[in-house]
């Protein structure tokens, strides 16, 4: 017996039992009645006899209208249930002709736990036992292709800028070949309930995108409004803003609709986004990567270090990761879930104890000058900026918004060679400085200026000046800024780190270097 409908069945039988007290009761009424109209010269009997018909006609009533809605809740369930498991049944013929016995048992096993993963959602979000429908797709356009090597997911949502969508697609599509056209999926989760949107959004994909779709390799998918609960009360945590903590939660939500959607597709499912650019030979590579690691024990690949992007999972692993996600869809972003979950999956803890290994690589230490450190961004706990300039910690705050700020300034000017910022860390690789400058402010500025002038060489006039006196030296590369300081600055009152747009991820400075001159 499954565990939702052993649940539900109870129910009925407790249903049932309060059918039978109320038999009893009424058995005992009737007696009751015979028996008072022998005794006719008691006062009030008829008046009594009346009053306690009329409540048992009412709790049988209640009774049966209760019977009726378990009747049908129950029947919701098993159909819902049902049309999943109709659907299993045909799509059980993965390709994994490539890959190891073990991994063709476990994607098999892994059909079998998708109905009992089914019946777990029911209990995460018990709002959908009363929804018809709606664990299924409200919008289904494709031609259900399964059997694939990989399928590639692609959750898009409607963006007051620019919509990348297209960009993507046309990126991922060009850059397969002929025959690995026919062995994947392209899924686009379109994670929308705006009826207009969802719509245009999904006739202009089919006029861009017609042969694409015939021939399986597209498929486009939104869920249904019901799909998603109240979204209107959530806890603020980790100083997010309630809009953030609503944009947050849907988007766990979003990822695993998409993932239930695509996980009986292929042997492998990979996480993408709607704004990224595909390499030359990209699935080729990830399958040669996939296909040559030592053993199938592995949980997850990654071919990006951005959030949630470029992640490779087995598609029978999706099973638990769903669940995970679902667990916690309302606590925390996305990637964190991810780390937390792999924590518990691969990590050792007695071993991480012992070796105390992990805090080298979590940040590193350097014997800076001595500076004054201060931020616009708003810390995580304990770990300041102060801590991390002495390399005592690292420096990890909320998501920047456009204008925030790093800065060091040194008590007293200093002739600095080079320095190194180095942001995000083996436990929160995407925690990095995105779009962020790195700005020095030389002591002497009208010195620096008039050399400027006078040389009228381009190496001067390539640093841009700040309205407040800085001057832009170098910008972050992939969460990394590193080098040397032109000489002709003379000395430096203060480095700044300078954020140019807003971020969606948080901020983690690891590692923070400078070098000054003896």
């Amino acid at each position: 017996m499954c565990p939702l409908l052993g649940w539900h069945e109870m129910r009925l039988r407790k249903a049932s039992v309060l059918s039978v007290l109320c038999l009893g009761a009424f058995l005992s009424v009737s007696w009751l009645l015979s028996w008072q109209n022998v005794k006719d010269d008691v006062n009030g009997a008829n008046l009594y006899q009346r009053g306690l018909y009329q409540r048992l006609q009412k709790i049988e009533q209640e009774n049966f209208i209760h019977s009726q809605e378990l009747k049908l809740l129950l029947d919701e369930i098993r159909h819902t249930v049902t049309v999943r498991k109709k659907r299993m049944n045909n799509d059980t013929s993965l390709n994994l002709s490539n890959f190891s016995d073990t991994m063709k048992l476990k994607t098999s096993n892994s059909m079998r736990i998708l109905n009992i993963q089914l019946q777990n959602i029911f209990y995460y979000l018990p709002h959908l036992m009363f929804n018809k429908d709606s664990l299924q797709p409200k919008v289904l356009i494709g031609q259900g292709r399964t059997g694939v090597s990989i399928v590639m997911g692609i959750p898009t949502v409607k963006r007051e800028s620019q919509n990348y969508l297209m960009d993507t697609l046309n990126s991922l599509i060009y850059e397969l070949s002929t025959e690995e056209k026919r062995d994947c999926v392209i899924v686009v989760l379109i994670a929308e309930v705006e009826e207009s949107y969802v719509t245009g959004l999904a006739e202009n994909l089919q006029n861009m995108y017609p042969k694409e779709i015939q021939s399986g390799l597209l498929e486009i998918i939104s869920p249904s409004a019901n799909f998603y609960p109240d979204l209107s009360d959530l806890k603020q945590t980790f100083g997010d803003s309630q809009t953030r903590v609503k944009w947050r939660t849907k988007q766990n939500l979003d990822y695993s609709f998409l993932m239930m959607y695509a996980q009986v597709k292929g042997a492998f499912y990979l996480q993408l986004e709607d704004d990224i650019i595909a390499t030359p030979n990209y699935l080729q590579t990830i399958q040669n990567f996939a296909q040559h690691q030592p053993s199938d024990e592995w949980m997850i690949l990654e071919f990006s270090q951005l959030g949630f992007i470029g992640k490779l999972f087995k598609s029978p692993d999706l099973t638990l990761i769903i669940e995970f996600i679902l667990m916690f869809y309302k606590d925390k972003p996305i990637d964190w879930l991810l780390d937390h979950m792999l924590w518990v999956k691969v990590c050792d803890p007695e071993k991480d104890a012992d070796k105390d290994f992990n805090k080298e690589l979590l940040h590193k230490e350097h014997s800076n000058p001595t500076a004054e450190s201060t931020s616009s961004l708003k810390i995580y706990q304990h770990h300041n900026l102060e801590k991390a300039y002495k390399g005592e910690d690292f420096f990890w705050t909320f998501a920047p918004v456009a204008g925030d700020f790093i800065k060091f300034r040194f008590y007293q000017p200093l002739k600095v060679e080079r320095y190194l910022f180095r942001s995000g860390n083996i436990e929160h690789p995407g925690d990095k400085l995105f779009n962020t400058t790195v700005e020095v402010l030389p002591a002497n500025r009208t010195n620096f200026k008039k050399k400027s002038l006078q040389n009228n060489d381009t190496k001067y006039s390539k640093y841009k000046e700040t309205d407040d006196g800085y001057y832009r030296i170098d910008t972050f590369r992939n969460g990394i800024s590193e080098g040397e300081i032109d000489g002709s600055m003379g000395k430096i009152e203060a480095i700044r780190l300078f954020i140019l747009t807003d971020s969606p991820f948080w901020v983690l400075l690891n590692e923070i270097f400078i070098e000054a001159s003896a």
